[in-house]
């Protein structure tokens, strides 16, 4: 990439050249990225994607990364991240308002000091407020569709605040999925008056269930597969005989057949193989078609 796009970035928040995109995701799986941007302000946002576009360079807005199965290519592009700098929280009564690069455990914790409750199915979820919003990230029988009473998305070249309606909230799924170009800034949460001594305890609880439950001694990007309807992906996984299946450094967790860990320095190519594997063999065996929840990026 020209350096001119480093150094005319550099001009408008912080910027990163050759940055490996295994840094940036859970999975630790990943090509290098030309050129990595943390914007400072909403200008600086505005001005450097106005610029990228027109230079038409690509970009891609990433968190933390804990939903992303990037290839191992390099990506001649820019990615944008939020997390730096875009993790102001405010309080308004019950409602929560918070910039997109706020970690949502962190999230979670400081709704909980402020009794307010809601926000405790996303007290495991290692990602930022937009991510989650992005995919409608859920446990326990919740998500944010749940939550969101607005969001501030900047598109065309604005702001602009959709109402929850407008983020078409469904299964893993939103509005924002349509439109890439589309970048969460903020939203907004209407949550409930509680006992923070009790949404601690079930913070804790859900705490001690994961450890017990989920392999969160290795990389992953959590559940891989969505639920079929009626059913459990994992148990579909196990059904086939998946469960500890290893493919080069990708291996199916022992614990829980729904996550696949890098267990062992995993290429995208590995992982993204292993996953295929078990899409055709559920389908061969229980005629279901397994759908993955993390998103694929910078795949040819």
């Amino acid at each position: 990439m020209d350096n001119r796009i480093y150094e005319i970035l550099s001009g408008l928040g912080e910027a990163q050249k050759d940055v490996p995109l295994s840094t940036m995701t859970t999975l630790r799986i990943g090509g290098v990225s030309a050129v990595v941007f943390y914007p400072e302000t909403l200008v600086g946002l505005d001005l450097a994607i106005r610029f990228l576009n027109r230079e038409n360079i690509p970009f891609k807005l990433i968190g933390k990364g804990s939903d992303i199965l990037a290839s191992d290519e390099r990506y001649e592009g820019v990615i944008i991240r939020l997390d730096k700098h875009f993790h102001t929280v405010y309080f308004c009564e019950n409602e929560m308002i918070s910039e997109a690069g706020s970690s949502i455990v962190g999230l979670a914790n400081q709704a909980m000091k402020q009794g307010l409750s809601g926000l405790e199915f996303a007290s495991g979820i290692p990602g930022t407020l937009g991510g989650g919003i992005f995919m409608n990230a859920g446990a326990y029988k919740s998500s944010f569709a749940a939550i969101v009473k607005e969001v501030l998305v900047y598109r065309n070249g604005g702001f602009d605040w959709l109402s929850n309606e407008e983020c078409e909230f469904s299964y893993r799924e939103t509005v924002f999925g349509k439109h890439p170009d589309w970048i969460i800034v903020a939203a907004r949460m209407e949550l409930e008056p509680k006992d923070p001594a009790e949404i601690s305890k079930l913070m804790e609880d859900r705490r001690q269930r994961r450890i017990a439950s989920q392999p969160l001694e290795y990389p992953s990007c959590g559940s891989v597969f969505r639920n079929p309807e009626g059913m459990n992906a994992w148990q579909l996984i196990d059904g086939i005989g998946y469960r500890g299946k290893k493919h080069g450094g990708a291996t199916v967790s022992s614990k829980h057949c729904n996550f696949i860990v890098n267990e062992d320095h995993a290429t995208a190519a590995e992982y993204m193989e292993l996953v295929n594997e078990i899409i055709d063999k559920v389908k061969e065996k229980y005629d279901v078609d397994l759908v993955t929840e993390m998103e694929k990026f910078n795949w040819k």
